[in-house]
């Protein structure tokens, strides 16, 4: 055991000492102007870090040019300034989006602080060499890999600005302590680390080095020591908006207009060093981009990205145990779909006003970190009730009816910072409804220990859900995942079980529980450059999934993957995998009755890669081809998608995607029942086609118009009908007529953005979409150009907004005052 002991001392005692670089910080006498230019008196002070090392392409190599930095702080704020040597030429100054520099054209200089020194969280702050600002909130799970490190829907307020030279150019930035949380001592020391990324050549550089070799990102920073005496200021700052606008024809059938307005207010305040509260008044969510709605024919529910910011910005404790989906919260209400059905089915009814969006009166935030490293996060929103009117045409009567009660949602977290990248955390999340409707509590433990090296894992978790009801139910999901997570070999066990009644849906996601899953995976990863490869690695995954009750096998899927970035940075993965019979007891939705349908096994091929993303023309594709080894001849599956980006300038690119997916035979619920009530299976051959068209054009860093044009076509046709029995067989009954699908999602989004201001903004809105999915007649236009072109013909919603939100600073109306 000693000898043990000695070993794992000695591996981790270069790592510890000599791999990590420090700075004593030196407080400004005079705070230097933010210009770009490094000609203050302030910098010429304090002498610049230039030891610099490759993290990609060539690990461990020096950096190829020189690079100077210097950090200074104040009473006020961290102040940084960095001079990046290079032929003026050479330099890649592409205009995006703010948070938007990944996979363009541009070269850029990053700060990173881990203002709490626990290594597991903190900020990122860059620029790139057009001045486009890009910020992220990082976590224990950041990756290093170009520059992906944590959440970019955090955005902070600061300052920055680029100068070319003759030999190269710089940048100044000023990161006020209004945009940090810390904790409140006499001395402080911070985690310190600076990155440079030189685009032509797909370069990263790193001031500390950074091993791909070991597990995390934060853990491998620099620091920063002998901050004094500095004093968290009062964090208060108000978010006033109005926004205004015009919805037209909203449900695309029936000619409708709409008056939209709105005013509210987000609020931060920063009730201590290390706590912010963060509240929204009134929000409002119009102006975000279209779901990517798609026609589903699995049971499980589609999950959609968040786009609202209140929702996205600084929510990565809440999310630690995956716990919470923002989008239950102001989704459509429960009733909506009730009342479309009770119109449709009686030709004497009429909708007046049936609200697709549940309002939200408010939301608020309370997070932050104790100097023990203790993260505490409170969330509540409380949902408006919400209400349809109906009218009936022959006696005239409103009927109004409640489709979504009066809702109160709230999410507890603290989450408690070990020694290294360890962790404990605690999640509660609980949903109560107004009256005799449906209450729901879910409970979470979480904990994962790293080992000194930090080699190796553990990881264990524990939910507990409570359904308050007519009906009220209760159920767990448990997992224990165990591996090794560093070095060229990598592998973990994992085992994850869902009882039959758990159920954290209220306010969280699940597609399915009555599951036992057991994984294993084994990896081999070159992270050094060698002749033919910048880097490969190879993964062995194995999962094999049970039911949980009845306890009962329902799959296997076996496959092995390759990938390559080769020396032009080009990359490929190759995926060759099987999946023997599967038991599918969730498409009849009768699972605990142990009716199950048998799949036909089959094998597959998969082809992933990209092309080098830093031509004007960028080129990215995905086959597979599902059925090999079939044991069904008439069984076919297919998918394939590329994207084609070109760059027209350093101001103008667009993209254009389309995917294929289709599948003959596919087995489906019809939702029609025999006459005992036994569910009647259907084999279709579905076909689905997508094809998206977007673009920017910055015309400043601060000043850009973006434009999405999606359409999503599926072609459902039934060829047979079928009863299954007790072993999954199906047995052919008389075919339905009448069930065939055609359904067309079309949208289009167009945003113009301006940032007047720092932390103010003005944005243009229009919206356009097919109000009727179902509208286009699939046997007149069975292919999908004639629903593509036949799409501009049909009834269509259209939406225009205008929204403003200004930024109030306490501290600045002070001073000013």
């Amino acid at each position: 055991m000693l000898r043990r002991l000695l070993f794992i001392t000695l591996w981790c005692f270069p790592f510890l000492v000599f791999g990590q670089k420090t700075i004593t910080a030196v407080k400004a006498t005079q705070t230097p102007h933010i210009d770009g230019n490094l000609d203050d008196v302030a910098w010429q002070q304090i002498a610049p870090v230039s030891d610099w090392m490759q993290y990609s392409p060539s690990y461990g190599s020096p950096i190829t040019s020189k690079t100077e930095v210097r950090i200074l702080y104040d009473d006020e704020a961290i102040y940084v300034g960095a001079y990046l040597y290079d032929d003026p030429s050479l330099i890649r100054k592409q205009l995006t989006a703010r948070d938007n520099e990944q996979q363009q054209n541009a070269d850029y200089f990053s700060v990173f602080l881990d203002t709490y020194n626990d290594q597991q969280n903190g900020f990122q702050f860059l620029v790139t060499s057009a001045n486009v600002q890009s910020d992220a909130k990082l976590t224990a799970t950041a990756n290093v890999g170009y520059g992906q490190f944590g959440d970019k829907t955090w955005d902070a307020v600061w300052e920055s600005q680029v100068k070319m030279h003759d030999n190269g150019w710089s940048v100044e930035m000023k990161i006020p302590y209004l945009s940090l949380r810390f904790s409140k001592k006499d001395v402080q020391t911070w985690g310190l680390q600076f990155l440079r990324y030189i685009r032509r050549n797909n370069e990263q550089d790193y001031w500390n080095p950074v091993d791909p070799n070991v597990n995390g990102f934060v853990n491998q920073f620099g620091k920063l020591t002998d901050i004094k005496d500095i004093q968290p200021p009062l964090r208060l700052s108000f978010y006033p908006y109005v926004s205004t606008g015009a919805r037209l024809n909203a449900e695309g059938v029936s000619p409708s207009s709409q008056w939209l307005r709105n005013g509210g207010m987000d609020v931060k305040y920063g009730i201590n060093e290390s706590f912010t509260l963060d509240a929204t008044l009134i929000p409002d969510f119009g102006q975000v981009v279209s779901d990517d709605v798609i026609n589903n024919l699995t049971p499980f529910e589609q999950k959609f990205n968040e786009n609202r910011p209140f929702f996205t910005e600084g929510t990565e404790l809440f999310n630690k145990s995956n716990l919470f989906y923002s989008r239950r919260i102001g989704a459509v209400p429960a009733g909506y779909y009730d009342i479309v059905n009770m119109v449709a089915t009686n030709s004497n009814l009429k909708i007046i006003k049936n609200p697709s969006v549940t309002q939200l009166y408010n939301a608020i935030k309370f997070s932050g970190r104790t100097k023990n490293k203790l993260g505490i996060g409170v969330f509540n929103a409380i949902g408006a009730p919400m209400y349809a009117t109906i009218l009936d045409k022959t006696t005239g009567e409103k009927t109004k009816i409640q489709t979504s009660p009066l809702t109160n949602y709230n999410l507890v977290v603290l989450d408690q910072a070990l020694k290294g990248r360890s962790y404990i955390t605690f999640t509660n999340a609980n949903t109560i409804r107004d009256g005799h409707t449906r209450d729901a509590n879910v409970t979470a433990l979480d904990v994962s220990l790293f080992d000194n090296s930090n080699k190796y894992n553990i990881k264990t978790y524990g939910r507990y859900s409570k359904i308050f009801s007519s009906n009220s139910y209760d159920g767990y999901n448990a997992g224990l995942k165990l591996g090794k997570v560093g070095g060229k070999v990598q592998y973990y066990g994992q085992a994850d079980i869902k009882s039959t009644d758990y159920d954290p849906r209220d306010l969280g996601f699940l597609q399915t529980a009555n599951v036992s899953s057991y994984i294993g995976v084994i990896s081999y990863h070159q992270y050094t450059e060698t002749k033919k490869f910048l880097n490969y690695s190879y993964t062995l995954n194995f999962t094999n999934q049970r039911l949980y009750r009845p306890n009962a096998y329902s799959s296997t899927d076996i496959n092995f993957d390759a990938f390559y970035l080769f020396k032009n940075f080009w990359d490929v993965t190759l995926i060759v995998g099987a999946t023997p019979t599967q038991h599918d007891y969730f498409v009849l939705e009768k699972p605990l009755q142990g009716l199950f349908v048998k799949r036909p096994g089959f094998g597959y091929v998969e082809l992933q890669g990209s092309t080098d993303s830093r031509k004007k023309l960028f080129f990215g594709y995905d086959w597979l081809q599902g059925d090999f080894f079939n044991a069904k001849p008439e069984k076919r599956y297919y998918k394939y998608n590329f994207s084609l980006r070109y760059r027209f300038s350093n101001k103008t690119s667009m993209t254009v995607s389309h995917a294929n997916e289709s599948e003959t035979n596919y087995i489906v619920n019809s939702y029609v029942t025999e006459t005992n009530g036994d569910p009647i299976a259907g084999f279709v051959d579905f076909k689905d086609i997508n094809t998206t068209l977007s673009g920017i054009y910055n015309f400043t860093s601060r000043l850009n118009l973006n434009f999405r044009l999606r359409h999503d076509w599926s072609k459902v046709p039934y060829k047979s009908f079928a009863d299954v029995d007790a072993d999954g067989n199906t047995i052919t009954r008389p075919f339905i007529s009448g069930l065939d699908e055609n359904v067309n999602f079309f949208n289009v989004d167009a945003f113009l953005s301006w940032d007047f201001k720092l932390g103010c903004n003005l944005t243009l809105g229009y919206k356009n979409w097919i109000g009727d999915s179902y509208s286009i007649n699939g046997v007149k236009f069975h292919r999908y150009l004639g629903n593509f072109t036949r799409s501009f013909d049909v009834s269509h919603g259209n939406e225009f907004t205008v929204k403003v939100i200004y930024f109030l600073d306490y501290n600045q109306l002070r001073k000013k005052k």
